[in-house]
Parts: structure tokens; sequence; C-alpha cells
């Protein structure tokens, strides 16, 4: 059974940084599409990062230059990097594996004016 656990987030000013964690057992993230999401209060969850098995990475254009996602396969684990936070940042962030439709529990950031 894949169970992806996220961890990182807490609250910060604008401006500031976080780097999220997501660690996989049950599964190889280096053999999978990895994707970090996120989801705001009375909105829908959305993509802000992806990174494929062959390690190409793509980030969402409202984020792009600001986030970075990456991946240490002796870990087993995704992060994202997440700098030059700002309040529209605020969600519930969370990672997910394409082909198993594996989610995380998901972890808040949350990003003070």
């Amino acid at each position: 059974q894949v169970q992806l656990v996220e961890s990182g987030g807490g609250l910060v000013q604008a401006g500031g940084s976080l780097r999220l964690s997501c660690a996989a057992s049950g599964s190889t993230l280096s053999m999978n599409t990895v994707g970090w999401y996120r989801q705001a209060p009375g909105k829908q969850r959305e993509q802000v990062a992806v990174i494929f098995s062959g390690g190409i990475a793509n980030s969402a254009a409202a984020v792009k230059g600001r986030f970075a996602i990456s991946r240490d396969n002796a870990k087993n684990t995704v992060y994202l990097q997440m700098d030059s936070l700002s309040p529209e940042d605020t969600a519930v962030y969370y990672c997910h594996i394409l082909h198993t439709n594996a989610w995380g529990q998901g972890t808040q950031v949350t990003v003070s004016s």
C-alpha cells in the first residue's frame, strides 16, 4: 500500500521561504510522475509543480521562478522549495503519485502579510 507523508508546512511571513517534503513508502518515487498540488479555502485543488520519472520538472505559471520541485532518490522523497512566498500561496499542499492516484494528507502553509 502506497503512503505519502507531507511535512514542512507552517506559518511564514511574506517574502519568506519554506521547503516541503513528501516521503513515500510502498512506491519508488523516482519511477513515477509526482506532483505537488495546493488547495486554498473555497478554491479548487491546483497543481503547482511536477517531476517526471526521468527527472524533468515543470512548475505552474503562478509559481514559476519561486517554487522548485526536486527529488532525492536515496531518501525516496520529493521536495518543494518555496521562495518569495506571498499570502496568495496560503493553502494546504499535497503530493500525489499519478500512476497510483495516491495522495498524502496535506500540510498547511500560511503566509502572513
